[in-house]
């Protein structure tokens, strides 16, 4: 939410109002929900994930940002994309879209092989280019291994020897030439870079927005981890929130937390 005003007008700087009269939330948002849904009311099949990302969409069909093209078709109108039969099938995906909405992921697994398999899982029925999968699973890694009360630094090894990514950068050195960038190799590095940078939730999504490119998915990742890890959310920013929100939203959000206390 804090990122959707700035997605299409960067702010290369952490000095910024975190909300205005436009912030709202965005189709991160509404995704995200989609696959929380999913993780805890159906059985976990991929029809299940299918019927909720289909269903959700269609009851919020406008968000701030608005859908991808590729997936929006696949949400609205299968029959458009090849091979033309009207199913609602993977196309090969390396869009950030399935790192955006995979953080329940890392907040309902028992195991990291779990986070894994599950964020394998939530990306494959659109996004299932490698790079895809591999945005989706090391976003849900960092969430439960911070969630598990891991270290900044052991998450960082954990990601750089299992999925690659080049997290040796700073914000300083991304931010003069980072330009909007809707691929998974291209947002899941710089949001967690920015992570690791942050000293609080707040610092987290200032840092994110400030780098510029896709603004709303770098803070949806970036707070994503930096709630798990800091385990707690300022007050004015919860409030703003609220404010803004469905009351659906918010009551999955209090069944997330409360399926987490549990594990």
């Amino acid at each position: 939410m804090v990122g959707s005003v700035y997605e299409f007008d960067n702010i290369k700087t952490t000095d910024f109002p975190l909300f205005v009269r436009q912030s709202n939330y965005t189709d991160d948002s509404v995704m995200s929900f989609a696959v929380a849904d999913w993780l805890l009311h159906t059985n976990r099949s991929d029809a299940a994930l299918t019927e909720k990302l289909v269903a959700w969409a269609k009851n919020y069909p406008c968000p701030m940002g608005g859908y991808g093209g590729s997936f929006r078709k696949w949400l609205f109108n299968p029959e458009t994309l090849p091979p033309y039969t009207g199913e609602r099938r993977p196309y090969k995906s390396f869009g950030n879209g399935s790192a955006m909405r995979c953080s329940a992921c890392g907040w309902v697994a028992k195991t990291i092989d779990e986070a894994l398999d599950l964020a394998k899982r939530s990306a494959e029925v659109t996004h299932n280019h490698p790079e895809g999968i591999k945005g989706a699973q090391a976003t849900a890694a960092a969430i439960f291994m911070a969630r598990q009360g891991e270290t900044k630094e052991a998450i960082r090894s954990y990601i750089v020897n299992t999925f690659g990514y080049d997290l040796t950068r700073s914000c300083d050195e991304i931010r003069p030439s980072y330009s909007f960038n809707e691929t998974c190799q291209g947002t899941v590095p710089e949001a967690l870079i920015a992570f690791f940078e942050s000293t609080d939730f707040e610092s987290a999504i200032r840092l994110g927005v400030s780098l510029g490119g896709d603004s709303d998915t770098l803070c949806c990742i970036t707070g994503g981890v930096a709630e798990a890890y800091y385990k707690y959310i300022p007050e004015h920013i919860i409030t703003e929130v609220n404010q803004r929100v469905p009351a659906e939203l918010l009551r999955l959000i209090k069944e997330v937390k409360d399926y987490n206390k549990e594990l």
